[in-house]
C-alpha cells in the first residue's frame, strides 16, 4: 500500500491526501463467522469499521459489504455470496470535492481508493468526506461573492487582519467596477435612441436583472453538473439547455411585451422589450455555459467563473443586446415616418 505523503505529486486537494490505511478487509473465500472474528480481534488496530473491503491474492478490490449486513446473515454464508460487486472507488488524483460528491450520489459512508489495476491503496473515511463538504461549500460561496481563496476559509476568514480581508475582497471589485465604467459608455454610445424613446432607460435594471438571474441559475446547474458528473455528455446537456432556455426566453419575452404594450404604448417599445428579452436571456445562458466550460479546459475551477467576472459579461452584453435591438427598431420606426411624411 502507498502512503499519501510518500507521493509529492499528489495535490492536498486529492483522494490520497485524505485516505486512510486502517480498513478490514477479508478474502472472498470467508465466511460471515470469520469477519465476526476478524472484527472483534483487529477492532483497535482499524481505523474504519463501516464496511469490510473484499479482497483477491493480488490485493485487487472486488467486493464491499457493510459491517451492519454482517451480523444480520448466518454465520456459514460465504463472504463471495453475499458481497457487493458494483463498488464505487475514487483514485488517489481524483479531486477531494468529486469524491465527497460520490459519496453523497451513493450514499456511502466513506470511499476506497484504488490505483490504475484496482489495488487497494486506502479508504477516504466519513469525517474527511464532512470536512471536505463544508470546506468546498464555504469555498464557493466566497468565490460566488468574489473573494479570493483562503487556504482555511472556516478558520482564516474570521481572525484574517484587515490588509488581507482588502487583498482579498477588491480585486474582483475592481473588475466589477470596470465592468459598470463599460456599461456606461454602452448606454452614452447608445444615447441617440434614449432621445428618441427615454422610457428605454427605465428597463435597463429589468434586462440586466432578468439576464443575471437566469445565467446565475443556468450556471450554479451546470458547475454542480461538471462537479458530479466527470464524464457528462456536453452534447446531450447543452442540448436540453437549448430547450429550457427558449421556453424561458420566449415566455418572459412574450409576458413583458403583452404588458408593456398596454401600460406604455406605442407598440414599437413592447416589440423592442419582448425581443430585447428573449435576446439577452438566450445570451445569459450561453455565457453561463461557455465561461465554466473554458475555464474547465484550461484547468481553472469553473466555480471562479460564477462571481463577478460572469455577472459584469452578461451586464455589458445584456446592454449592448438591448440597445443594439433598440437603435434597429427605432430607426426603421423614423425612416418608415419620413417616407410617410414624403
Amino acid at each position: 500500500m502507498i502512503k499519501p505523503e510518500e507521493h509529492t505529486d499528489l495535490t492536498a486537494r486529492s483522494a490520497g491526501r485524505h485516505m486512510i490505511q486502517k480498513m478490514p478487509t477479508i478474502h472472498p473465500a470467508a465466511t460471515i463467522a470469520e469477519v465476526e472474528e476478524l472484527l472483534l480481534k483487529k477492532t483497535r488496530d482499524l481505523e474504519t469499521i463501516n464496511y469490510i473491503y473484499v479482497t483477491d491474492n493480488q490485493n485487487k478490490l472486488i467486493g464491499v459489504i457493510s459491517v451492519k449486513e454482517v451480523f444480520r446473515l448466518p454465520k456459514t454464508r460465504k463472504i463471495a455470496e453475499v458481497m457487493e460487486h458494483d463498488v464505487v472507488t475514487a483514485r488517489p488524483h481524483t479531486d477531494q470535492e468529486r469524491v465527497a460528491l460520490l459519496a453523497i450520489e451513493h450514499n456511502l459512508k466513506e470511499i476506497p481508493v484504488v490505483d490504475s489495476e484496482s489495488r487497494l491503496l486506502g479508504v477516504v473515511p466519513y469525517d474527511a468526506i464532512l470536512r471536505v463538504l463544508r470546506e468546498e461549500h464555504i469555498e464557493d460561496i466566497l468565490q460566488f461573492a468574489g473573494i479570493h481563496k483562503f487556504k482555511d476559509p472556516a478558520k482564516d476568514i474570521i481572525g484574517a487582519p484587515a490588509w488581507t480581508h482588502l487583498k482579498k475582497r477588491l480585486p474582483w471589485l475592481v473588475v466589477g467596477l470596470l465592468g459598470g465604467l463599460i456599461a456606461a459608455l454602452v448606454v452614452g454610445y447608445f444615447e441617440a435612441a434614449l432621445k428618441i424613446q427615454l422610457i428605454l432607460a427605465s428597463f435597463i435594471p429589468a434586462i440586466v436583472y432578468m439576464a443575471d438571474a437566469v445565467g446565475a441559475q443556468t450556471q450554479t446547474i451546470f458547475i454542480r453538473s461538471l462537479a458530479i458528473e466527470q464524464k457528462l455528455n456536453l452534447v446531450s446537456y447543452i442540448w436540453r439547455e437549448v430547450r429550457v432556455g427558449l421556453s424561458i426566453a420566449v415566455f418572459l419575452g412574450l409576458m413583458i411585451a403583452v404588458i408593456t404594450y398596454f401600460l406604455w404604448p406605442p407598440a414599437t417599445l413592447a416589440l423592442i422589450l419582448g425581443l430585447s428579452f428573449i435576446a439577452t436571456i438566450i445570451a445569459a445562458m450561453a455565457v453561463a455555459i461557455f465561461l465554466p466550460w473554458l475555464f474547465l479546459k484550461i484547468k481553472i475551477d469553473p466555480a471562479i467563473a460564477s462571481g463577478p467576472f460572469a455577472t459584469v459579461i452578461r451586464d455589458i452584453l445584456s446592454l449592448v443586446i438591448y440597445f443594439a435591438i433598440a437603435s434597429a427598431m427605432l430607426g426603421t420606426v423614423i425612416a418608415s415616418d419620413c417616407v410617410n411624411c414624403v
